[in-house]
């Protein structure tokens, strides 16, 4: 009669889940809300370029899909009109597909953030500007198979 091993399996447990990868899109949400126009629409042109049309459908009901379309292409400038229906809600789905696609583009935000007289005195744009260079910097500390791994996981 066959017996069952008493030896449990071993599972390792999953890592868990970095902070930035939900605090990053909502304090952009915030640094959004409360930037000039200048800066809302630098943030949005930066958060749309490396995304594809079929992405921007899908993302916030499609309203960076039609700004998109109306910025032109390949030389996209965000029309401040087109801003003026963009909520929080909406920049923080933008900004949390826009890190999966490109994690890169969503770090050198930090620079922008840092340089921006009017931004960098916000709380929200000093947390974000830290969590940015945090995750920057423990990517750059990964070997490159690893760095691979954690951004599909993201």
């Amino acid at each position: 009669m066959p017996t069952e091993s008493a030896t449990p399996a071993v599972t390792a447990a999953p890592p868990a889940e970095p902070t930035w990868s939900h605090e990053i899109p909502r304090l952009m949400a915030e640094v959004f809300e409360v930037a000039p126009m200048a800066d809302r629409r630098y943030l949005i042109e930066q958060l749309l370029r490396p995304l594809g049309v079929l992405s921007l459908v899908a993302i916030a009901g499609g309203i960076f899909a039609r700004i998109r379309f109306r910025s032109g292409w390949p030389d996209m400038q965000v029309r401040i009109e087109d801003l003026q229906n963009v909520q929080a809600g909406h920049v923080a789905a933008l900004v949390d597909h826009a890190q999966q696609v490109s994690v890169e583009t969503v770090d050198q935000l930090a620079q922008w953030l840092g340089a921006s007289p009017l931004l960098s005195g916000s709380a929200a744009a000093a947390l974000l500007v830290s969590l940015l260079v945090q995750r920057a910097r423990s990517r750059q500390g990964l070997p490159s198979a690893q760095r691979s791994e954690a951004l599909a996981a993201h």
